[in-house]
């Protein structure tokens, strides 16, 4: 699934012939290395738009610069890089993506970097490189799969870095770690962006199966029968207005020995109309990524896979449609779940919880030393946090921590809530040991204080309800183009490559 035919060049930069070269500035640029050289040769040219309004080297902004004829490379794209002192890893994907949509848009099929940033930000090259790849690769993303008309846009294929190291060895590993992580993020993205008509629960056991083949990992499914031992009530009642069987499918990455595994458990609804208690019909079709939950957990499975992390990870993914029918589960029903205890169901649209109750009460069975699950789960989130944040609750410090500083560094940023006990009040059933909603107020919370009934371990939830899709490219990152963003594999991922026991 790779989008880019990304090489290294090394050499004198006034001898290349590049059709375009992009070059990054600080607003309080030096002209170091490359860009010295560039813009000397250039008679000052870059140093003299600076002091013009034709360019703002704030973060993400860009501007073109024909060299006619001075030097052998072509063309100069400047992307801002912002103030020095706030350049992260976070400034290097927004600008590299922001370049690499301004590339696309002139239609050229082959560009070079030069190293954005310099020494004295303290960000070494291959962390460079690595975010540079990212934010091109992920840029680049399109789902057209049901596109029958030429689109007649000249796709970016190649991308060089130049360098002036002739050690390029630790910049080729950075550039294949970066693509192995961006083609976990596509795959969550296609997976997610797929119609329920193609990407039923079969249809995506099926799909992880080929992964799980292709990247050495041990898959399993559960169907329907061997659910009923278990007595998963949750994923079992979800299912019964539709006509397609349910799964749980287990994913395992077998790379830490004897040593206890990590547990990745993902919400999987391929379809969510919220059954007998039916959503609005307005913008239902978004509930095609009510399984993105799901898909991150698969895309982030093959990509640690394929990284080969010295752990084992296990990824649970529970699958079903949740529609209304003859036979679909009703308000006031009562569940026998996983672990034993009843849930009184008293909205059928809080069915991912329930899900996923089963799933973190499975995954009990193999002693993990954590878990984390990962959930479209509440609109309440969306209201909380926007689609700037990932809402973050847990029982365990030391989880919370690892998710939120590699939140920090890929720029997917996660915001805790508290999970306090007094929020399992509201949950408080006359019939059953719980109700599956506590009501409106703390929606994100009662939801998390549901699901930590069926945990016995260090245990993390993120709900990924407002970052998991975009729906409009109006004042998102640069790397997310309209549609599902993946969100949650360099995350996840991110806290796996720095685990420590």
């Amino acid at each position: 699934m790779l989008i880019l035919e990304i090489n290294v060049d090394t050499g004198k930069i006034l001898e290349k012939n590049y059709e375009l070269l992009v070059l990054g500035i600080f607003e309080e640029e030096k002209y170091h290395g490359v860009n010295g050289i560039i813009d000397k040769a250039l008679d000052k040219e870059i140093s003299q738009k600076l002091k013009t309004l034709e360019f703002n080297p704030k973060l993400r902004k860009t501007c073109l610069i024909t060299t006619y004829g001075k030097i052998g490379i072509k063309r100069i794209l400047l992307v801002g890089l912002g103030k020095r002192k706030d350049f992260s890893l976070e400034s290097i994907r927004m600008a590299s993506s922001s370049a690499i949509n301004s590339i696309q848009e002139l239609g050229i099929t082959s560009c070079t970097f030069s190293i954005l940033g310099d020494k004295a930000t303290k960000i070494s090259f291959d962390q460079i490189v690595e975010n540079t790849v990212v934010g091109c690769e992920l840029a680049l993303y399109q789902f057209n799969l049901y596109k029958t008309e030429d689109q007649n846009i000249k796709k970016i294929n190649k991308l060089l870095f130049f360098v002036y190291t002739p050690e390029t060895s630790v910049i080729k590993n950075s550039i294949s770690i970066a693509q192995i992580i961006d083609n976990g993020v596509n795959l969550a993205r296609n997976l997610s962006n797929m119609p329920s008509s193609d990407a039923t629960p079969t249809q995506i056991a099926e799909k992880a199966k080929i992964i799980a083949d292709e990247s050495g990992m041990t898959f399993s499914v559960l169907n329907k029968k061997e659910m009923e031992k278990f007595s998963m009530g949750g994923i079992i009642n979800v299912s019964k207005g539709s006509n397609q069987p349910p799964k749980l499918v287990i994913l395992e990455h077998k790379g830490g020995g004897t040593a206890r595994p990590i547990v990745l458990v993902g919400k999987g609804i391929t379809f969510d109309s919220g059954g007998i208690s039916l959503k609005p019909s307005e913008k239902m079709e978004d509930m095609k990524h009510d399984k993105a939950g799901a898909a991150t957990v698969i895309g982030t499975m093959q990509t640690v896979a394929q990284l080969k992390l010295p752990l084992n990870i296990i990824g649970i993914v529970p699958l079903t449609e949740n529609l209304p029918g003859g036979s679909a589960y009703k308000p006031g029903d009562v569940l026998k779940m996983c672990n034993g205890k009843t849930v009184e169901v008293i909205n059928t649209d809080a069915e991912g919880r329930l899900i996923l109750a089963d799933a973190l009460a499975f995954a009990s069975r193999y002693k993990p030393q954590a878990v984390i699950d990962l959930a479209t789960l509440t609109g309440a989130c969306v209201i909380a946090l926007g689609s700037f944040a990932t809402g973050l609750l847990g029982n365990d410090d030391n989880l919370k921590k690892r998710i939120t500083s590699g939140g920090e560094i890929t720029g997917e940023r996660v915001w805790e809530l508290p999970l306090w006990d007094d929020y399992k009040e509201l949950l408080k059933s006359d019939i059953a040991d719980m109700k599956n909603v506590g009501g409106r107020p703390g929606g994100v919370i009662t939801a998390a204080s549901f699901l930590s009934n069926f945990v016995d371990y260090p245990w993390a939830h993120l709900d990924i309800a407002g970052t998991a899709w975009t729906q409009s490219n109006v004042g998102v990152k640069p790397y997310n183009p309209k549609g599902a963003t993946g969100v949650g594999v360099r995350l996840i991922t991110e806290v796996l490559r720095s685990w420590e026991t």
